[in-house]
């Protein structure tokens, strides 16, 4: 996926959740939207650079938006936004083994119980595969890349969408991203959240499959990489 241009700065801090305030290159402070929820743990740290995106608009308080951050060995997508873009595109370029000969794929699609699907594969000889794709930019002390950052319920619920999916004959596919190109493996954050560490492995259990994949991440593009090792 190619980005925007994109514009240096430094982080000064990351607050509200929403919010960050950095620092451009002729030394003006601004506030730009911080389009993630989690915690951001190992990617906020004050005086790191940072790359930002610019979009003037009057309905936009804040027409700065935080895309990239520099963790001193790589660039880390902390926009959620972007990352159902990111595996969407690879699967249509068959760059995902375990998910090709689908002639159709659709994103945001309603499924369950009031819940969407980020994409959903259909046709062909197979049975429709609903992918929910997380981001993942976490990296531990250990040198693994972790999910989730902080206690997510929601995160919880779409295993639970994913395992009835699979009751019924269809695919349910877990897809971790990871968002930057240090670190190796991917394993769940039990230490944060252990109710979805036991949730992911009982899912696996009932069927849901789970995918992890590196990212090449650069201040023009993000593109799908390789699949990496789970450690679950």
């Amino acid at each position: 996926m190619q980005l925007p241009e994109l514009t240096s700065a430094t982080l000064l801090r990351r607050y509200r959740r929403f919010l960050a305030d950095c620092r451009l290159e002729d030394g003006r402070v601004v506030t730009v939207h911080c389009p993630n929820s989690g915690s951001m743990r190992s990617c906020a740290t004050p005086g790191q650079p940072v790359l930002l995106s610019h979009q003037a608009s009057a309905r936009r308080k804040y027409p700065w938006t935080w895309e990239l951050y520099w963790s001193g060995a790589s660039w880390v997508c902390i926009n959620t936004q972007r990352p159902n873009a990111i595996v969407a595109e690879a699967i249509g370029n068959g760059r995902v083994p375990e998910l090709e000969g689908y002639p159709q794929l659709r994103r945001e699609v309603p499924y369950g119980d009031r819940a969407r699907i980020d994409i959903l594969l259909m046709g062909g000889d197979k049975a429709p595969a609903f992918v929910e794709v997380k981001s993942c930019t976490m990296l531990d002390p250990d040198g693994v890349v972790r999910f989730p950052d902080a206690v997510s319920l929601r995160a919880r619920r779409h295993l639970e969408e994913l395992e009835k999916v699979v009751a019924t004959g269809a695919r349910g596919v877990l897809f971790f991203l990871m968002g930057r190109e240090d670190g190796q493996g991917f394993a769940p954050a039990a230490s944060i959240d252990p109710h979805y560490a036991e949730a992911l492995r009982a899912a696996r259990r009932k069927g849901v499959e789970i995918l992890a994949y590196r990212s090449e991440v650069s201040p023009d593009r993000i593109i799908l990489d390789a699949a990496e090792t789970l450690l679950l």
